[in-house]
């Protein structure tokens, strides 16, 4: 895949230019701890993990090709514990707030990821081949998984990309004016979660929140398997969550359920009544059928 292969690119030439000029059997597991140590003031922990999984592979792959006689030094060194439990989404509130402090390119590509659940590469890769408006379904060719997917486009979907001027210069639909492919958008999204007054989120939780939505709406745990693109329901299981608001609607309606049926069930009870009450009902009964067989006489 071709963000995989500019991924390990990047990698390879930060460790080359951090130990440059130094043998394999010269990197130390203490080299490589205080490497870990670095990045983590920097990147996210999942991030620095995939760099020393990088880098362990380099190191198996020169012992398997017989390029180098040592040890792996990364084989030495402890992971990073990753916290996969975070799972930020918008409220529909939040989200029409962040709408509106959007703008241009900006509002079209969060508009994608909300109603598509799309990742933020995904959507910058995306060429004008890729969409097909008969069908509506856009094929995503490069995924994180490494195979394509297809998307569903909805209404909104359809008409945010049907809004976008092509550029004659590239085939990338969100691109510059001289036809490059859009790299970031950090700052106006930034802008725009500020004005909002969202505060810890980032990008891919536009993800999160569009598989949030849906379990919400009453979607199938399978169905939103499918178009998150996750290969095992494992994955999925992770968006299967309520916000508290959300939960405290759902025991609102239950309660109000039980209410309605317990004073359905009090309007169709029965009344109980006393001895004198009884005696009173009966005689009232008595007079009303001796009425009736002198009318009838």
């Amino acid at each position: 895949m071709k963000s995989c292969r500019k991924t390990h690119n990047t990698y390879a030439k930060q460790f080359k230019a951090i130990f440059e000029g130094r043998y394999l059997d010269e990197i130390r597991v203490v080299d490589i701890e205080k490497y870990k140590v670095e990045q983590t003031k920097t990147s996210a922990v999942a991030t620095v993990n995939r760099k020393l999984s990088f880098l362990r592979s380099f190191f198996n792959k020169a012992i398997a090709w017989e390029r180098y006689q040592g040890f792996n030094p990364v084989s030495k060194v402890k992971f990073l514990k990753e916290n996969n439990t975070r799972l930020r989404f918008l409220e529909k509130e939040e989200i029409s707030k962040l709408l509106s402090n959007s703008e241009g390119r900006l509002k079209e590509i969060i508009t994608l990821a909300l109603n598509t659940g799309m990742r933020k590469g995904e959507i910058f890769n995306l060429n004008w081949g890729d969409i097909d408006f008969t069908n509506r379904i856009i094929y995503l060719r490069e995924t994180k998984s490494g195979e394509g997917r297809e998307v569903p486009m909805n209404d909104e979907v359809c008409r945010v990309l049907k809004g976008i001027r092509r550029n004659p210069r590239s085939e990338y639909i969100f691109c510059y004016a001289d036809g490059q492919r859009m790299m970031d958008i950090r700052r106006s999204f930034w802008t725009a979660l500020r004005k909002s007054d969202i505060k810890n989120f980032h990008f891919h939780d536009l993800r999160h929140t569009f598989a949030s939505q849906m379990v919400m709406s009453g979607v199938d745990l399978n169905t939103v398997r499918e178009l998150m693109g996750h290969q095992t329901i494992e994955m999925t299981l992770r968006y299967a969550h309520l916000s508290p608001g959300h939960k405290r609607r759902a025991v609102d309606i239950l309660g109000n359920s039980i209410n309605a049926k317990a004073t359905q069930n009090r309007d169709n009870l029965v009344p109980i009544w006393s001895p004198e009450q009884i005696l009173e009902n009966t005689q009232k009964d008595s007079l009303t059928q001796v009425a009736g067989i002198k009318t009838v006489i």
